[in-house]
């Protein structure tokens, strides 16, 4: 999870890069909802990582934060992108779904059931969905990602 507040780290700071277009209401309101996206992702990332597994209800702790991640890549995905970058809206809604499937898994997961299956199921829609994100921001910084493969590793 570490890796995805870099990630997230970058998205802020590609946000910035709007701040210069002129403006444009719309771009504008995207922007922020994008700094917004990044900064709440951010934070949750970092109260998933500052979790004492060893205590107890660590696992409904978890829960919790990754309803908030949730509920966030929920708003992420109702945004409504501008014109010049409507193409990456399907990726948002995508990301939205993956995260929703992911949390109703590990919720499975924490139920006291633990499966395996499971559990690598949750994983990989986990990835999924931050996947999506990787390459939205990688175009919101006006770059091409090297690898636009949609499949996470696992899958390969």
């Amino acid at each position: 999870m570490k890796k995805h507040l870099t990630l997230l780290t970058a998205g802020i700071l590609s946000a910035t890069l709007f701040a210069g277009c002129g403006q444009d209401p719309a771009l504008t309101r995207f922007r922020s909802e994008i700094e917004a996206f990044c900064t709440d992702i951010s934070e949750i990332d970092t109260l998933i990582n500052n979790i004492d597994a060893q205590t107890d209800g660590a696992s409904a702790q978890l829960l919790g934060y990754l309803d908030d991640l949730d509920e966030e890549f929920q708003e992420f995905a109702e945004i409504d992108f501008p014109e010049e970058f409507y193409y990456l809206e399907s990726l948002a809604d995508e990301a939205g779904t993956y995260m929703t499937e992911a949390v109703e898994n590990y919720h499975k997961v924490y139920s006291g059931n633990y499966d395996t299956a499971t559990a690598e199921y949750a994983r990989e829609n986990y990835s999924r969905a931050y996947k999506r994100i990787q390459i939205i921001i990688t175009f919101l910084h006006g770059e091409e990602p090297e690898n636009v493969d949609l499949s996470t590793d696992s899958e390969k």
